[in-house]
């Protein structure tokens, strides 16, 4: 598989738990993600299990179909850019929101070595 396929693959999956498995498959425990500053699961988290705690569980548990729809990919090298928009809406206040985001995927001999998004948090935290 290349690069893009790797990434697109933890994306498009027929369902959410299969995109985990294959997030997860590329993954090592040296796996760092970045969730952007000002992002309210901001920090960097290390491997699977940090990930789905932090990231994952909290997604899944504060909001009502939270989702990431991928608008298109550019891959170059070891980088893999994804970019589209978020949208969902927080449990508690019952705002939906939608924002423009982009993730930065760098990968090695096939697995994932770290993750960055690019967010505008500010329509994120306003729905919360």
């Amino acid at each position: 598989m290349t690069n893009l396929d790797i990434v697109k693959s933890t994306y498009e999956g027929k369902t959410s738990e299969e995109n985990g498995k294959n997030l997860q498959r590329y993954m090592t425990s040296e796996t760092l993600w970045t969730e952007a500053a000002g992002f309210p699961y901001a920090g960097t988290y290390q491997g699977f299990e940090q990930i789905k705690k932090h990231v994952f569980a909290r997604l899944g548990s504060e909001w009502l179909g939270y989702n990431f729809a991928v608008e298109d990919y550019v891959a170059a090298g070891d980088k893999v850019f994804a970019y589209g928009t978020y949208s969902g809406t927080y449990k508690t206040s019952g705002k939906h929101f939608k924002a423009r985001v982009a993730h930065l995927w760098q990968l090695k001999d096939g697995k994932i070595v770290s993750f960055e998004q690019f967010v505008d948090s500010k329509t994120v935290n306003d729905a919360m």
